[in-house]
Parts: structure tokens; C-alpha cells; sequence
């Protein structure tokens, strides 16, 4: 993909053209390859509904650097993608848009002019949500792309829960089941959020029938009195042991009500005595089933009092509440009102109280899907990363309910059972049956209901690859990898995947599950539209590029833990990229189109070998932590690489050489530039995959594409160590010299002379690489000398030498003194410090030797080093006196 660089880094000028050049050369595309190893990621699927925002943005990074670094690895990397139809928010969309534009209710139409309407919103705005994952980057193989109501992801739906239900493990009963009058619809377990609300206790007084005597009840609800039907106590609470058997009045109601013994209770909350609702809490559900209690139902889907309310008929929940309350103070049975936080359920979509209510439903039977789930992490089988989840996993598997699958809407996956309206037979079965198993009836009708939008993407990982079929992908790239998702939603999603897949496929669907964490403002609080905190990815990608945003969220995340985002983080990767780009741009004008840069080991320089031998440390350690799913890891050490190693130190030492006369070293000093900046290119990929690759087709005689390049290894011809090491002392010269020099405010137009004294391989070292410590650090010759000089000179202390420079070449000798003082004074501070241990008989006698041994070191040092900035503060003292 050749083309000029320009001549600054602006990513709108070839972000979009480059993505739409991996898509006709089908750069994302998987299939099955005998001849390679399958890696696959199934993408979480965003809802329909959606746009991209912070948290997709981080999800999808993360996914796609993987699918990029196991491509590039030589892998067939299938990252599938595809949208989810997500029941109720797409419901609610839809029918706001027909009460829009038509003036029309649920109520007023028709089922099947509804979906009509709910697939045509589909066909306008469902790839909305894809179109923005583009921009980001994703290159997940878009020809594969799925819907969870797709033709294959239906089929695959009705064949499970045929499946299960005739093992016994899908059932329909009438339980207490969590409602969501607002949504109008089921909810499971997993779909109720909890929310500490300030509210309120209720002191109040259940007479007992024929005596003068009563029993306090607290309640948060006293609205569900109406459908009381027992008080109970523990049966070992003495203060309420004759009570037993007895019978209390309803206030208000007037119905007689047993007063029951059972475990439940606990004695310490409210008043222990409690009144049991068994149609409106389901714990007293339990308690009334133990006890043959009458169900009371007063609530209709609306949560509005029904006919079994009495005079309470047709108030809210809240409303009656408030009259309930206003009548029991009127009538005297309101002993007391305490303030009170508690937890209370609400609905994950809109965020309205739930209602406990009985109804007919359809369910899931747990215990014997979770068993094998847990086991599954328990043997190893399964790897949660980080492993601290594994706690979240296992609760929730150990602690599973029944899951109520089905829903009270009309958007989804319609219940594949159906009812004969002669005899009243339910069968259930993949199509429709003409006449009736039973009594051969033909008037079948299918149920209202569909299935909770889990169910069909808890199938996601095997049902998109073509199951029940055996199709060719299902056998090759099933079970899939690894699975990316946020630690909000395991048990919604994680742990059904996890046993769907072990029921379904006699498989694991995913090996790892990799748990990252909430994208927050900058500070800390997560995002959302009450506080307008939120940050819109695509305005970020407008502003910075795609690269600059992928590169801060991978440099900032770490497994499992939130992120916060800041604008300044993604400014600094934008920078990184600028940095990137010069850099690239600097080397490509040095190159023509046909030579050859290649070279031999015979021919590197001291910094040709740390440079490659650094690259080569480089590519070991990030390779190891992609491996090990620590992508903000390795992302940091590629950022360190190449600004400060490559950029600030390797490309200004080459500068001498391309600079210079000698061809042979200029073309050395090109060849080696170039090959770490393809190896940098490579690395940065999958983190920046936009400017990697538009920097690639620039480079001459590159034939192929870098999104499917192979990845560098380790190289032993690359290894140099005692050359890094020699290349480390040089370094640290440059920068004791540089900090001199800025300290002193010398001007870089102001050269010196560098006398050392020292070791006689640091002295060679310095003597023979005396290049680039006249480019880099304002030298203008080096001088090897044996003694410390008769002239005045500023010190700098290395490892193994002294170096020194005149001070007549450029010193103020005012500043120099203060810069030796404020030396002195830390040395001195430092010296104080050690003697004041070592003469400390407290630690004499409880440190080990070895640390004893190390703090006389450091005193040893610190004492040598102050008295040669004591003799230096001497010397310029008396030059400043001369003058």
C-alpha cells in the first residue's frame, strides 16, 4: 500500500483508507487451514440498540490486539463478530417510535405488525453500532458477521430448549418471579440490580383476636399487607412462644391471620415478629409453602392494587402506601416510623423497583447445569484472568437459583411450545405440530412469550459457528480461545456460556475468560448519562485518530481493574504516534527504492549492537506478556522502546554516521534503522494498527501487508550483552554530563573538553566512543588522563571513572558553587543518615550481617564522594575569591 508520507501525522488522511484496504484484500477473513493452528474470539455482541461508547471501546481493543498478535503469530485468527437483539431495549425503542409517529400503544396493535415494524427498525439502525466499531479499528471477519435472531441463531435456540426440556431440565411452573412493571416483563436473577435506597420501618400493631394483647410488626412495605396471610416468629424466641397457634387481626382488613413458628426468622431484625406475604416476597413464599399459607395476589403488572385490595383497588404502590400509612396512624395501629437504608431490587434496564409476583413461567432447572460449570474451574479446565474472579464464578454457581427464562414481550426468540385449545396438552418441539399428540386436535396455539435474551447469547460461542449443524467452522475453530468481557456481566453471560457450551457441545466453549474492569472519568466514578460524564469514542477517534485512543486504553488497562480515562493520556499516545511518524519519516527520506541495507555483525558499532540487542530483549518480554493477557505491559515497554531508546538515543548516535563522508558506515547505520523500525512496526501493530501500516507501505521493497506479516522472534545473532553493557556506561556519561551542563545553564553552543580518570576500560570505552559524546553531550575532544587535573573542573562520578570538565571551558563559577553546595548538603545529609544507623545499637543487633555490611558500604561511598565535592567547593571558593 505505497504512498507518500505526509508531511505531519494527521490520521484522518489515511485511517479510513486503510481499513477499507484491509477489507478488500480480506485481511480479516478466517477459514479452516489444515496447515495452521485456529485461534478464534467470539465478540461480545453489542446490543442493536447501541452505540459505541467507552466500554465497547475497551472491550474491543483488548480483543482485537489478541486477534492481531495470534494472527500475526501465524495462527488462523477468527474474531467473529455479530449484534445481539436485545429484547426489552429494542422493545422499548420501537414501540416509543410507533407512539411517535402513530399515536399508537402496545395495546392497540398487532403482534405481527410490531415486529414488522421492530425488523425494519432493525435493517435502519442495527449496523449503526457496526459501522463505529470500524472506526476503531476492529478486524473482526465481517463476512462471518451473526444476530442472535438470525435464521442459524434460532435454529440453534429452539434445539436447545427442546433439548432441555425433554431432559426434564426446562419446566413451567407457577413461582414467585421477579417483575418489572415498567418494562412489563420477567426478569432473572441476574437481571436485578440492588440499590441502597433510604427508606423507612413501620411499627405496627397486629392485635391479638379476643384479647387486649398485640404483636409489632416492621415492615419497609406496608402496602403489602393487604395480602398478609400469617405472622411467624422463631420458634425459639421466648418472647413470642405463646403467641404460637393464636390468632392476630389485619389491621385495616380485618382477616384472621395464624400466627406460625418457623426458622426463618430471624430475631434481630425489626421486631422479630413478621408478617408473611406469600404472593409478594419470596422468602415468605417458601415459609408459606411450608405452611399450606394462602397466596394472595394483590398487585397487576402495572404494580397497581387490584380487586383483593378492597377499598385500596386501582392506587400505585406508592400511592397506596402513603393512604395505607395515613390510615393506620388515623386508626391507631401506627406505633412507630424509623428511618432506614436497605437494598432494593431494581430492574438492570430501567431502574424501577421490582415486585415480587406469582406467575406462570418458564424455567430453567439449575443445580444439574451448574455442577459440571463448576468443576470445570475447579480442575483447571477453565482460566479466569485474572484468578481473583474465580470467588464471583463460584458464588454465583454455588448459590444458583432456578433461571426464569421467559419474557412478556414480543421482540425475540418466541417460546417453541404449544397449547391444544381442545385438551389443553402442552408439547413442545422444533416446528409446529398440525394435529394434537394427544386427542389429534388441529387448534394449536403457540406461547405468547419469548425467551429471555441470555438464552439465545449464552449459545453465542458454538451456535455462530453453525451449530446444531457440524459445519466445517464449528469443527475447526470450536471450542474458541479466549472470551474478553467485563467483570459486570459473569453471571449474566460468562456462566451460561460456560455450562450451555458443557450441556450442548460436551465442550468448554472458551478456555480463558480474560475480565477487565469499567472505563471511569478521570475521577474514578463511572460514566454515565445522570452525571454527563460520559466520553464519546468516535469524538475522541475525530479529534486524535483511532490509534491514539486503542494505544491509551491498552497502556492503561490491566486484567480485571477499572481504567480511568483522561484526555491528557490520550494526547500523550497521540504524540507517541507523532513521535512515531517523524521518526519514520526521518529514516524513509535516507532510503531508495532497490538498495540493499542489509549488513554483517562484523561491521556494527557499539550502539548498532545495544540498539539490536535491546530490540531483541524487547520482543522477548512483550511477546511474553501478550501471552500472558498483559497488554498495558507490554504496550509500556514497546512506548519505552521506542521513544526513549530508539527515537531519543539510537537515531541521534546514527546521525553521525548518516552525516557523515564514510558510505559503508552510512549504509550500516541505515541498515540497522531500518530493521528495528520494522520490528517496532511489528509490535506496535496490534496496538496501532492504522500508522503501523501506512508507515509499512512506505517502506522500499516491502511486497506484502504488515497486518499479516510475521510476528519477530527472538534472535540469537542478536544477542549482544557485554556491548548493551558497555552501551549502558556511555549513557550514563552522556546524561551526568548533560545534567551538569543543564544544572550550570551552559549554552549548547558551548563546548569542552572531557578529561578521565578511572578504569582503563571506561577510559578506552569513552576514548574510543568519543563521537558521540562530542554529539550528544557538547564535548569537543576527550582526554585520557592517569591523576585527578591541577585545573579547575567540574566532576562527575560514574561507575568505574571520574569525568571531568574544565571549568575555564565553560563554567559560571558562581552557579558551580551552588550546584557543589546543594550536592555537599545532600551528601552530608546522606553521610549523617548512614553514621546514625550504624552507631544505632538497636539495629546492630537486630539487622542481619548482610545488611549491616551493605549500610557501610553506602557510608564508605557517601564519605569518599563528599570529600571530593569538599575539595571541589575549596577550589571554586578560591577561584571566586582570585576573581
Amino acid at each position: 500500500m505505497k504512498k507518500t508520507m505526509g508531511s505531519k501525522y494527521d490520521p484522518k488522511t489515511f485511517e479510513q483508507a486503510v481499513y477499507q484496504y484491509w477489507m478488500e484484500k480480506k485481511h480479516f477473513s478466517a477459514n479452516p487451514n489444515p496447515d495452521k493452528e485456529p485461534f478464534t474470539i467470539v465478540l461480545p455482541p453489542p446490543n442493536i440498540t447501541g452505540q459505541l461508547h467507552m466500554g465497547h471501546a475497551l472491550d474491543h481493543v483488548i480483543q482485537d490486539v489478541l486477534i492481531r498478535y495470534k494472527r500475526m503469530r501465524g495462527y488462523e485468527a477468527l474474531w467473529l463478530p455479530g449484534t445481539d437483539h436485545a429484547s426489552i431495549a429494542t422493545e422499548v425503542k420501537v414501540l416509543e417510535k410507533i407512539k411517535r409517529e402513530e399515536g399508537l400503544s402496545k395495546d392497540m396493535i398487532r403482534r405481527e405488525d410490531f415486529l414488522e415494524k421492530a425488523w425494519a427498525w432493525k435493517a435502519e439502525y442495527g449496523d449503526r453500532i457496526v459501522e463505529q466499531m470500524m472506526k476503531l479499528g476492529n478486524s473482526c471477519d465481517w463476512d462471518k458477521e451473526r444476530f442472535t435472531m438470525d435464521s442459524g441463531c434460532n435454529d440453534a435456540v429452539t434445539k436447545v430448549f427442546v433439548n432441555l426440556y425433554r431432559k426434564g431440565l426446562i419446566y413451567r411452573g407457577n413461582r414467585l418471579i421477579n417483575w418489572c412493571p415498567d418494562c412489563g416483563t420477567t426478569l432473572s436473577e441476574a437481571e436485578v440490580e440492588h440499590e441502597d435506597q433510604q427508606g423507612k420501618f413501620y411499627h405496627v400493631k397486629y392485635p391479638i383476636k379476643d384479647s387486649e394483647e398485640f404483636l409489632t410488626i416492621a415492615t419497609t412495605r406496608p402496602e403489602t399487607m393487604l395480602g398478609d396471610t400469617a405472622v411467624a416468629v422463631h420458634p425459639e424466641d421466648e418472647r413470642y412462644a405463646r403467641f404460637v397457634g393464636k390468632t392476630v387481626m389485619l389491621p385495616l382488613v380485618g382477616r384472621e391471620l395464624p400466627v406460625i413458628a418457623d426458622d426463618y426468622v430471624d430475631r434481630s431484625v425489626g421486631t422479630g415478629a413478621l408478617k408473611i406475604t406469600p404472593a409478594h416476597d419470596p422468602n415468605d413464599f417458601l415459609i408459606g409453602q411450608r405452611h399450606d399459607l394462602e397466596i394472595i395476589d394483590i398487585f397487576d403488572e402495572k404494580a397497581t392494587i387490584n380487586e383483593k385490595g378492597g377499598s385500596y383497588e386501582g392506587l400505585d404502590r406508592y400511592a397506596c402506601r402513603r393512604q395505607i400509612v395515613e390510615d393506620l396512624q388515623r386508626e391507631g395501629f401506627l406505633l412507630e416510623v424509623k428511618n432506614h437504608e436497605h437494598a432494593v431490587g431494581v430492574c438492570y434496564r430501567c431502574h424501577t423497583a421490582i415486585e415480587p409476583r406469582l406467575s406462570d413461567q418458564w424455567f430453567v432447572e439449575m443445580a444439574p447445569l451448574a455442577k459440571p460449570a463448576l468443576e470445570a474451574l475447579k480442575k483447571g479446565e477453565l482460566k479466569i484472568v485474572p484468578d481473583r474472579f474465580d470467588k464471583v464464578y463460584s458464588h454465583w454457581l454455588e448459590n444458583i437459583r432456578d433461571w426464569t427464562i421467559s419474557r412478556q414481550l414480543w421482540w425475540g426468540h418466541r417460546i417453541p411450545a404449544y397449547y391444544c385449545q381442545d385438551c389443553g396438552e402442552i408439547m413442545v418441539q422444533e416446528t409446529p405440530p398440525a394435529t394434537c399428540s394427544k386427542c389429534g386436535g388441529t387448534h394449536m396455539l403457540q406461547d405468547e412469550d419469548v425467551l429471555d435474551t441470555w438464552f439465545s447469547s449464552a449459545l453465542w460461542p458454538f451456535s455462530t459457528l453453525g451449530w446444531p449443524e457440524d459445519t466445517a467452522l464449528l469443527k475447526y475453530f470450536y471450542p474458541t480461545n479466549v472470551l474478553v468481557t467485563g467483570y459486570d456481566i459473569i453471571f449474566f453471560w460468562v456462566i451460561r456460556m460456560v455450562f450451555s457450551g458443557l450441556e450442548q457441545t460436551g465442550e468448554l466453549p472458551f478456555e480463558h475468560v480474560l475480565i477487565h474492569g469499567l472505563v471511569r472519568d478521570a475521577e474514578g466514578r463511572k460514566m454515565s448519562k445522570s452525571l454527563g460524564n460520559g466520553v464519546d469514542p468516535l469524538e475522541v477517534i475525530e479529534s486524535y485518530g483511532a490509534d491514539a485512543l486503542r494505544f491509551m486504553l491498552a497502556t492503561g488497562n490491566s486484567p480485571g481493574n477499572d481504567l480511568k480515562f483522561q484526555m491528557e493520556r490520550v494526547e500523550a499516545a497521540r504524540n507517541f504516534a507523532n513521535k512515531l511518524w517523524n521518526a519514520s519519516r526521518f529514516l524513509l527520506a535516507t532510503l531508495e527504492e532497490g538498495e540493499d541495507y542489509s549488513f554483517k555483525t562484523t561491521e556494527l558499532e557499539l550502539a548498532d549492537k545495544w540498539i539490536l540487542h535491546r530490540l531483541n530483549e524487547t520482543v522477548k518480554e512483550v511477546s511474553r506478556d501478550l501471552d500472558r493477557f498483559e497488554l498495558g505491559i507490554a504496550a509500556g515497554k514497546i512506548y519505552e522502546f521506542v521513544w526513549d531508546e530508539y527515537c531519543d538515543w539510537y537515531i541521534e548516535i546514527s546521525k553521525i554516521r548518516l552525516y557523515g563522508e564514510d558510505e559503508q558506515r552510512k549504509a550500516v547505520a541505515k541498515g540497522v534503522l531500518l530493521e528495528v523500525l520494522t520490528d517496532i512496526l511489528k509490535l506496535l501493530h496490534p496496538f496501532m494498527p492504522f500508522i503501523t501500516e501506512e508507515i509499512w507501505g512506505n517502506i522500499p521493497g516491502v511486497d506484502s501487508d504488515l497486518i499479516v506479516a510475521a510476528w519477530p522472534g527472538e534472535n540469537q545473532d542478536r544477542v549482544f550483552e557485554e556491548e548493551a553493557r558497555s552501551m549502558d556506561r556511555l549513557m550514563k556519561a552522556v546524561r551526568s554530563l548533560r545534567n551538569i551542563r543543564a544544572e550550570m545553564e551552559v549554552s549548547p553552543k558551548v563546548r569542552a573538553r572531557l578529561l578521565v580518570e578511572g578504569d582503563a576500560g571506561v577510559r578506552q570505552l569513552l576514548g574510543d566512543e568519543e563521537k558521540i559524546l562530542m554529539a550528544l553531550a557538547g564535548i569537543k575532544e576527550v582526554v585520557l588522563i592517569q591523576e585527578e587535573p591541577a585545573e579547575e573542573v567540574v566532576t562527575a562520578i560514574i561507575e568505574g571513572a571520574r569525568l571531568y570538565m574544565p571549568l575555564d571551558d565553560l563554567v559560571d563559577y558562581g552557579r558551580e558553587h551552588n550546584r557543589l553546595e546543594k550536592e555537599f548538603q545532600k551528601l552530608t545529609g546522606e553521610v549523617k543518615r548512614a553514621r546514625g544507623r550504624l552507631s544505632n545499637q538497636g539495629f546492630l543487633a537486630k539487622a542481619p550481617e548482610a545488611l549491616i555490611q551493605e549500610e557501610e558500604a553506602k557510608l564508605a561511598k557517601y564519605e569518599a564522594m563528599l570529600k571530593e565535592i569538599t575539595e571541589r567547593l575549596e577550589v571554586v571558593r578560591e577561584k571566586i575569591q582570585e576573581s
